[in-house]
């Protein structure tokens, strides 16, 4: 029995954890019901402590010169391991659980029966607070109980509070359907509550030696297929969005109350950093377009996911949908602006219009074409991750999608340019996806608000060059700038330059840029077209 959490019991924690999570994997699983439906808890869970446990595993001890204890650096990389490998609702609530508790006892230079308390309490508040709106009767309910139960505790002995808090968690569990009608009508117990109880006797094990009893769950009543359908997935939203996002905090503040407004589910945490830290953003939306795009407009997402809450029963055929013609190929194109819609129109290609379609819009798009092979063009890194979401919606319905990751309309020019339909499917993508790769992309837009780029300072108003995502260039003028960008691509060498203006692209630009590379590049060849996109006055392509 241990007297004091410390590093190798925090270790020791999470391995245990994450083994009892795995072994009552497909029983939290199947607990899963509305009104918190993140699809599979259990596994959820699974991915999340799997990442916490790989951080610690990748940075065992702490560096030298790091004034953090043992025990409260190992709390800490649990945590941020959780936050960044967080799964679904539940997750990213166990990842806040573990932070707040980290910051507590951290601080501790022992974590006793009483510092066990505080920690758990903390835990609570960050758990609350991460959730945009509160339930009872989930897994917030469960570590609440939890807390309490282990401050009426009032005992500095580490196992009697360890006891005590998994305790009053498993009798707030097995309340959790006094307070809430759907698990009362599904016979079951929350799935995420469930999962966190799991968590606390691993914790009891590691401070006493003592497995705790689990007994084997009821038998699930077998459910109508109307019933299973509205537990699988939230009754006034379809999709599940998830994605890290590096940003501040005033930031992430607007953030949430554009995603509040959007849908439901909406849990925002982050890694305690004041400034410049990274956050996990979860959300259950319609519009799955909207809300990644908000993200990008407060910071950088990456490790986009996108669920549709449809996909996790079983499906049955769409009547109206007739069979793809066999042997039969499409093009799916994403395009922001009525002149490229146009040039990929005149390629022979589907155009999905506006620059963040919805899983729904190219999963309607890649069906309409009534093709048994579909290529995706996405033009946007934000928009792959729904184009795959579309590309899995459809491959039941016998349509072969393969989806060529294009950041740009230009690269998805240079990808069109290449397709033969008379090559094998498999080798048509390859060739487009080598074509597009090989185009190098430039935009070029005005700068929104003040920023540190890898190119300097900007403020308001500047022109901001971007080459293949990063800011290259700031400038004043915007000739000057896309001249000057276009000198920079150049210089790495290319043939063929593309230039496709936008919305709101002064008169005369793309010509002024076309004499600058007649006068400095005369063995260029440049391809000029009216693009109609919005934000970026010129768009950049170099092969």
């Amino acid at each position: 029995m241990l007297d004091t959490l410390d590093a190798a019991a925090v270790r020791r924690w999470c391995v245990g954890g994450l083994a009892t999570l795995k072994r009552h994997q497909g029983e939290v699983d199947d607990l899963n019901v509305y009104p918190v439906p993140d699809g599979d808890t259990g596994t959820n869970l699974v991915l999340t402590l799997t990442a916490a446990q790989q951080a610690l595993a990748t940075d065992p001890d702490p560096l030298p010169g790091d004034r953090s204890t043992p025990h409260g650096h190992a709390l800490r990389l649990m945590a941020r391991g959780a936050l960044l490998g967080a799964r679904g609702n539940s997750g990213v609530i166990v990842s806040q659980i573990l932070r707040g508790f980290a910051d507590t006892a951290a601080a501790a230079p022992a974590v006793r029966g009483r510092e066990l308390a505080g920690a758990l309490r903390d835990a609570t508040v960050a758990a609350y607070a991460a959730v945009a709106t509160p339930v009872e009767g989930t897994l917030l309910t469960v570590m609440a109980a939890a807390a309490g139960a282990a401050e009426q505790a009032d005992s500095d002995d580490l196992c009697t509070v360890a006891r005590a808090a998994a305790a009053g968690a498993g009798r707030a569990l097995r309340r959790t359907p006094e307070q809430l009608p759907a698990l009362a009508r599904a016979g079951v117990v929350d799935a995420g509550g469930q999962g966190l109880c799991l968590l606390l006797d691993a914790l009891v094990e590691v401070v006493t030696g003592e497995r705790p009893a689990h007994p084997q769950p009821a038998p699930r009543p077998v459910r109508p297929p109307t019933t299973a359908a509205l537990e699988s997935g939230s009754v006034a939203y379809a999709y599940e969005v998830q994605y890290l996002l590096d940003a501040e905090p005033a930031a992430v503040a607007r953030l949430r109350e554009e995603l509040a407004a959007l849908g439901d589910s909406l849990v925002v945490v982050g890694d305690g950093v004041a400034s410049g830290g990274t956050w996990n953003v979860h959300v259950h939306v319609n519009d799955v377009g909207a809300a990644i795009e908000a993200g990008v407009a407060a910071g950088r997402p990456h490790r986009i996911t996108v669920t549709r809450f449809a996909d996790q029963i079983a499906t049955v055929p769409v009547p109206d949908s007739p069979p793809p013609v066999p042997g039969s190929r499409a093009a799916v194109v994403v395009a922001a602006g009525a002149g490229i819609a146009e040039l990929f129109a005149a390629e022979g290609a589907t155009v999905v219009p506006g620059d963040h379609p919805s899983v729904g819009e190219l999963v309607d798009a890649i069906r309409a074409t009534g093709a048994a092979r579909v290529v995706v063009l996405p033009n946007d890194p934000d928009t792959q991750a729904v184009a795959n979401a579309a590309a899995s919606q459809v491959h039941r319905l016998g349509v072969e999608v393969s989806v060529v990751p294009t950041r740009s309309p230009v690269q998805a020019l240079a990808a069109l340019a290449v397709r033969d339909p008379g090559r094998r499917f498999s080798d048509d993508v390859i060739a487009m996806a080598e074509a597009a790769g090989a185009c190098r992309y430039a935009e070029v837009c005005h700068a929104g608000r003040e920023a540190l780029t890898v190119a300097g300072q900007c403020r308001p108003g500047d022109v901001l060059a971007l080459v293949d995502g990063e800011v290259h260039l700031i400038g004043s003028d915007l000739v000057d700038t896309c001249t000057a960008v276009v000198d920079r691509m150049l210089g790495g060498g290319g043939e063929l330059l593309t230039l496709l203006s936008g919305a709101d692209a002064p008169a005369g630009l793309t010509d002024a840029v076309r004499a600058h590379v007649a006068r400095s590049w005369p063995f260029v060849e440049v391809h000029a077209y009216p693009g109609g996109q919005p934000h970026h006055p010129l768009l950049v392509g170099v092969e």
